[in-house]
């Protein structure tokens, strides 16, 4: 049975967003984390190349898309030995984030483990199946009756990066308890502290983690920071075959299948890896622009060593924070939308011209 859910939580932004427009040189919105570089030419054309879409499209997806992932895992994420049962397409990344619990067959008594600074769709998730989510980093507090796993790294909104160690000690521990680990990584392209500015970010398929069993694990990747396809909702999993099988069959007979242009439009972006090192500069220049004016304006950055945000703090309630950057037209997104625990930190999102933040930076300056 469904539970009640929350008010969706933006809509307390409202007043905010009212006040920062008023500023004399306009808003400056780093709160949704909402792509406003340009879709890459290579992947508009493929869409324009694929509009004769007269058949119902694979939920599965073609078998040039299946065969477009499993070669991007190989190159880009040291996954091998995927096989076309190993990978599935989904309507972007955060419909299949908050219906896995109930895709799953999870309900009442069943526990949703989710990180301590998450991204809120977890817990949504666990309340769409009448779960319960439980936030925790640490494997060896994970309940008994824990029946999914979610991981994220990079994490939004902190940018936390976890290690292969660390990866190896979450399996072990959802092995122990037998339930499914997911590890979302949407934001693995964009490493930017050392040692991530320099090698990969691991996955949670990555060989040294799974040991050659990828029973009960799987990966969630989506092309909406990397490739600026936000509004082409493309993602996809990874992984265990008998979990992807369950998912597949629930998503047959609901109908839920990526249209076959867009099916198109993905290939085109996983086979092209020029683009996503050109928007990887972009956000790496505006990071450099605004993070040391946060820093200035009494800001500490925590964590932030990947990812699209800066998760900062200035040690006092969030929503003072919010106010004041309101005043200087500056929209950020504040911490209790990722929990309870950091009731003093607010998200900076990199999603934005270059030259609005010039302008953020140039007035926290002042």
């Amino acid at each position: 049975m469904l539970k009640p859910l929350p008010d969706y939580p933006w809509d307390q932004m409202v007043p905010f967003a009212t006040q920062a427009r008023q500023h004399a040189d306009g808003i400056v919105d780093l709160s949704i984390g909402s792509p406003v570089d340009a879709t890459p030419d290579v992947v508009q054309q493929a869409l324009r190349a694929a509009t004769d879409a007269h058949a119902y499209p694979q939920t599965v997806g073609t078998p040039a898309l299946q065969l477009a992932i499993i070669a991007w895992y190989a190159r880009r994420r040291g996954v091998t030995g995927l096989q076309p049962k190993n990978v599935l397409p989904t309507i972007g990344s955060k419909e299949l984030v908050a219906l896995m619990p109930f895709m799953l067959g999870l309900g009442e008594g069943d526990v949703v483990v989710h990180p301590r600074a998450a991204y809120p769709t977890y817990a949504i998730g666990a309340a769409i199946a009448g779960a319960t989510a439980v936030a925790s980093d640490d494997p060896a507090d994970w309940p008994d009756s824990t029946k999914l796993i979610w991981l994220n790294s990079p994490g939004n909104p902190d940018g936390r990066v976890l290690s292969v160690d660390e990866l190896r000690a979450a399996v072990a521990r959802a092995r122990e308890l037998d339930a499914v680990i997911v590890g979302d990584e949407c934001y693995a392209e964009l490493g930017w502290d050392a040692p991530w500015n320099a090698e990969p970010i691991p996955s949670i398929l990555d060989p040294r983690v799974i040991e050659g069993d990828r029973r009960k694990i799987v990966a969630i990747y989506s092309l909406s920071k990397q490739s600026n396809m936000a509004g082409y909702r493309s993602a996809f999993a990874a992984g265990c075959s008998g979990v992807l099988e369950r998912l597949l069959t629930v998503r047959k007979h609901a109908g839920l299948m990526l249209p076959a242009p867009l099916q198109a439009a993905m290939i085109a972006a996983l086979e092209d890896d020029e683009h996503v090192a050109v928007q990887k500069e972009r956000y790496r220049a505006r990071r450099e622009t605004l993070r040391p004016a946060l820093e200035r304006a009494g800001f500490r950055i925590d964590r932030s060593e990947a990812g699209l945000y800066l998760w900062a703090t200035e040690g006092r309630p969030a929503w003072e924070s919010i106010e004041r950057l309101a005043a200087l037209g500056i929209l950020a997104g504040p911490g209790q939308f990722y929990g309870d625990i950091y009731p003093e930190h607010v998200r900076f999102s990199l999603t934005a011209t270059d030259e609005r933040i010039a302008a953020a930076a140039a007035r926290l300056r002042s």
